[in-house]
């Protein structure tokens, strides 16, 4: 660097003083990073214990109380005989869990993510102590006492787990172990980031705001805090832990500058390469080895072939069992919508699907008859961001409409469209006509899958989210979709409409 001093540097600020006010930046990263080692170290005591646990109540229920059952006289086998085993069977796990990486991001991946991880590195372990033993011993152990210890295991430390989650969020809401970020850059990929780590709590990071090349707007709920001159005044003063860099790669030489002070300053930080950029502006990344050289190219879209194939028989069993299930609660609301209002029980909307093909769109009516034609009086009310129209206490709603939007009952008579082909149970919002004919070019990315009667974006804050926010979230879907993802989300559904946080 030049030994003129930046823009970034502190002997440029104009607010000296901030940079002597206040404690390190780096102490709260300190304070987090030590109780994640406690926290770590306390999941890896209680998995060892757990393991030898579960290994003990295998064998008395095997061999005790007869699960399985009884064992003959002449095949029972003293627990001192199994001791050795079990010693090597916590060596063994222990070690495939540390590979598997059980321990290195601790309560950060997806809960059903660290589960299923559980239970295929459990599965492995298990079966290369079996395998060992097999070679070495024959049938001289129990088979059915290593069946009992695998499901044990897997039962026990995914419980520890949700215990572990329980507690990280509890503290969370004290402050402890949450660090504090700010990011950098407040462009399409800034925004991504944000809204990432505003709405994943598991990541145990507090959103203070960005800063940006130039002074900007504030962007819904992340404010800026400024430009980049005043980079170092803004970490001192807010006391930030962590910075997130999302400059592009032009602002090389800024990028550079920032992380030289994140050192001078013992503050933490992460870049963000071009490459997750790309990814937001093309419709697919694909990087391939080419003798250490790294490619990038084009691949094919996420639900495509196959994929397409079975997230549609994904959402033709799933929506026959679930408007069987519901079928008397159906008739419940239809009698209750009739009682409440005069009108009819169904309101049909048109709306876009793949393609921006229109489809009349199903939904319990919630709202009183002649609705529609008060759009443009109440406009003046819109509380939504973009081309949405929102408001929190909607003077069209019924008495029987808001408990129907307050759990999301109203989008069941969907379940017709999801088997008629024209949604899917998990995917983007299905837009209206006229927000479509306001949308930038990014926003149609949205429209190249089925819309489906949940997403991302509405198990991450429903309405209260900006328009940017939703149509950030629908693109990160399709980009990274899998029938994992959408079991996920579908999970997630459940407690996010019994709550109601955000419906309105």
């Amino acid at each position: 660097m030049s030994n003129q001093p930046t823009p970034l540097d502190p002997s440029a600020s104009r607010t000296p003083t901030a940079l002597a006010e206040g404690p390190s930046p780096s102490a709260g990263q300190h304070r987090t990073r030590r109780f994640e080692q406690i926290l770590r170290l306390f999941i890896q005591v209680t998995d060892i214990l757990l393991v030898n646990v579960a290994f003990i109540a295998a064998y008395y229920l095997r061999y005790i109380v007869g699960l399985g059952g009884d064992v003959p006289g002449e095949h029972f086998v003293g627990y001192d005989v199994y001791l050795p085993l079990q010693v090597g069977l916590t060596l063994t796990l222990f070690c495939v869990y540390h590979v598997a990486g059980l321990y290195r991001w601790l309560t950060r991946m997806p809960f059903l993510e660290e589960s299923w991880n559980i239970l295929l590195s459990s599965t492995l372990g298990l079966t290369l102590i079996f395998a060992g033993v097999f070679l070495i011993r024959g049938f001289a152990y129990s088979r059915g006492l290593f069946l009992i210890a695998w499901v044990l295991t897997v039962l026990l430390l995914v419980a520890v787990r949700i215990g572990a989650r329980v507690v990280k969020a509890l503290l969370r809401r004290r402050g402890i172990g949450v660090q504090r970020v700010l990011v950098v850059g407040g462009d399409h990929l800034g925004r991504t980031i944000m809204h990432i780590i505003a709405t994943e709590p598991g990541l145990s990071y507090q959103l203070i705001g960005f800063v940006h090349n130039a002074p900007m707007a504030d962007i819904g709920r992340f404010k800026c805090l400024g430009n980049l001159d005043a980079l170092v005044d803004i970490t001192r003063l807010h006391q930030i832990d962590e910075i997130i860099i999302t400059l592009s790669g032009e602002d090389r030489d800024r990028i550079r500058e920032i992380t030289e002070l994140c050192t001078q300053y013992g503050v933490s930080y992460k870049i963000v390469p071009d490459l997750f950029e790309m990814s937001l502006t093309m419709s697919r990344v694909d990087v391939e080895d080419l003798r250490g050289v790294p490619v990038i190219g084009m691949s094919r879209a996420a639900i495509a072939g196959w994929d397409q194939v079975l997230k549609r028989g994904m959402d033709v069993v799933i929506g026959v069992l679930i408007m069987a299930a519901l079928l008397p609660l159906w008739l419940v609301i239809a009698v209750a919508i009739k009682l409440d209002s005069p009108g009819p029980v169904l309101f049909m909307q048109t709306r876009l699907g793949k393609g921006s093909r229109p489809f009349p769109a199903w939904k319990f009516r919630s709202m009183h008859a002649a609705a529609e034609e008060e759009v443009n009086a109440l406009w003046e009310h819109n509380e939504a961001s973009g081309p949405l129209f929102k408001i929190r206490q909607d003077p069209r709603i019924t008495r029987m409409g808001r408990w129907l939007r307050r759990t999301s009952l109203d989008e069941l008579p969907q379940l017709m469209n999801v088997l008629r082909g024209e949604m899917s149970l998990v995917g983007p919002r299905p837009p209206l006509p006229a927000e479509v004919e306001q949308y930038q070019e990014w926003h149609r990315k949205r429209l190249k899958v089925a819309p489906g009667m949940t997403g991302l974006w509405q198990v991450s804050g429903r309405s209260e989210l900006p328009f940017e926010e939703m149509v950030l979230l629908d693109v990160y879907y399709i980009e990274n979709w899998s029938l994992g993802l959408d079991f996920q989300i579908l999970l997630r559904t459940v407690p996010a409409v019994l709550t109601g946080r955000g419906a309105f």
